[in-house]
């Protein structure tokens, strides 16, 4: 049991240490009081900052229908790259904390939400359950998660499975593709 509890921690200073950059998918389709869905971003991307998040890069603010029925309000995405020396555990406890402070309840998996916060990727490390899976299992296959961090890291690679993010990209369907659009009025 001691070395249970030891191996845990060696993995956690090792996630916390690892050097490389932390990607943060943002999103939201409903509004948080009185906030729009882009007001409810830069708001979000505020409040992380105060939790001790330091903002390096931040995508422009996309448009995509709602999934899985299109007929609920479009999302507004973007993309963050951020800086902390927390490990992956912790981030994605502050991630869900500040979800929460905007509105967000856990319920139907999909449904329309205030704020939604993934990460998308923590240093490059490869996780798998218990704790935040990584990179985020389907972040491959979402337009409105590919194309903004193309903005901000044209040059990524795909931690699991190697793939540069333009070959992500490319083998997106058309559909998808071209109903995720940059939002005027950035």
């Amino acid at each position: 049991m001691a070395q249970n509890t030891f191996d845990k921690k060696e993995q956690s200073n090792k996630e916390q240490n690892h050097a490389g950059p932390i990607y943060i998918g943002l999103g939201a389709n409903l509004p948080s009081g009185n906030l729009s869905p882009a007001d409810t971003l830069r708001a979000a991307i505020t409040a992380m900052e105060e939790a001790g998040f330091r903002l390096v890069r931040r995508s422009s603010f996309w448009t995509s229908p709602a999934w899985p029925d299109p007929s609920d309000p479009p999302y507004v995405n973007a993309v963050i790259e951020v800086e902390t020396a927390q490990g992956p555990d912790e981030i994605l406890q502050r991630l869900h904390a500040i979800e929460a402070e905007f509105g967000r309840q856990r319920s139907v998996r999909n449904a329309p939400r205030p704020l939604d916060l993934d990460l998308i990727d923590c240093r490059g490390l490869i996780r798998e359950a218990p704790g935040p899976v990584l990179p985020h299992p389907r972040m491959a296959e979402r337009a409105f998660v590919l194309c903004p961090l193309a903005e901000i890291a044209p040059d990524w690679t795909h931690p699991k499975s190697g793939r540069a993010l333009d070959s992500l990209i490319a083998a997106l369907p058309s559909a998808d593709l071209s109903a995720t659009r940059l939002l005027q009025n950035n």
